[in-house]
């Protein structure tokens, strides 16, 4: 009768034992947190407003969904807790992360810039590039989104990205047949850059390809650079060489460097959503982008 009351007791004590420990761990599981995303992917602001960027982390019942805020340049913009406030013209990546297994998403903004004539530039391997496009001649586009004026290899015509074409200087007549006058770089007397920025490089360009890029499909374009140093170029298309026309707009990008090939086409840079493709040449009729760089 002992012997069984023991056994008894002892099953008891082991039975509140396990019990205790399952409803420990019960109570002490922790769900892992799978992503984060951000109310918006990219953002156009001007100085002396705000913006508030709202971070969701999944899955909603996570353990621990404390959240970090960084800004990439934070002389263009600083964030904090989700508040964006733009000090300076240029563009910065906003990204947030999760406490709990580092999950990141980003937002780009852009603070338009104060100055249509001058830029703060970006130091890439090297170079000083414009955050901008190139305008009507002479001129920066307003902002880092915009994708600004296409250029035939050494002109200084500039040709709307929009339908109907319109030229800078007024008036110009398209040139199917435009070679470039013959010449073997880009003269100086055709740049269109604004004053102290001229036309890249065959080699300029490829170096910043090689820099690495990534590809904002939501933004029609390719981000160029790391960190702090980084330049958006927009995916305007081009217009075709035998008629003017707009062609391949969405997702791809074509950027004149000032140098030719010898023959009658210019090495320029390509991009899309997905690739980067520089040291390529064709016909220097056609009408591309242009991105300066300082002189």
């Amino acid at each position: 009768m002992k012997k069984h009351l023991f056994y008894s007791v002892a099953f008891a004590v082991v039975l509140a034992a396990v019990l205790s420990a399952c409803k420990k761990d019960k109570g002490d599981q922790t769900i892992a947190v799978t992503g984060v995303t951000l109310n918006q992917s990219s953002a156009v602001i001007a100085i002396d407003s705000t913006l508030t960027l709202v971070a969701t982390v999944a899955p909603s019942n996570a353990t621990d969904t404390t959240v970090s805020w960084t800004s990439s340049n934070p002389a263009v913009a600083t964030v904090d807790d989700g508040v964006v406030t733009p000090l300076a013209d240029g563009m910065t990546a906003i990204t947030v992360t999760t406490q709990d297994g580092g999950m990141t998403a980003a937002c780009i903004v852009v603070v338009p810039g104060l100055s249509l004539t001058s830029d703060t530039g970006v130091v890439i391997d090297g170079t000083k590039w414009a955050t901008r496009n190139v305008d009507s001649v002479g001129m920066f586009a307003a902002t880092a989104l915009d994708p600004g004026m296409f250029y035939q290899w050494n002109s200084a015509t500039g040709w709307s990205a929009t339908e109907p074409a319109t030229s800078s200087p007024a008036g110009a007549i398209w040139d199917s047949a435009w070679d470039g006058n013959g010449a073997t770089e880009w003269e100086s007397a055709n740049d269109p850059c604004p004053a102290g920025w001229r036309m890249p490089t065959n080699d300029e360009l490829t170096a910043l390809a090689s820099a690495g890029s990534v590809g904002i499909p939501a933004l029609s374009g390719r981000i160029f650079g790391s960190g702090a140093n980084v330049v958006f170029l927009p995916a305007a298309g081009a217009r075709v060489y035998s008629s003017g026309a707009l062609d391949v707009v969405g997702g791809y990008g074509y950027y004149w460097s000032a140098t030719s090939d010898g023959t009658a086409n210019g090495f320029y840079l390509a991009l899309s959503g997905f690739t980067v493709n520089p040291g390529s040449s064709d016909l220097r009729a056609y009408g591309f982008s242009v991105r300066c760089v300082a002189e």
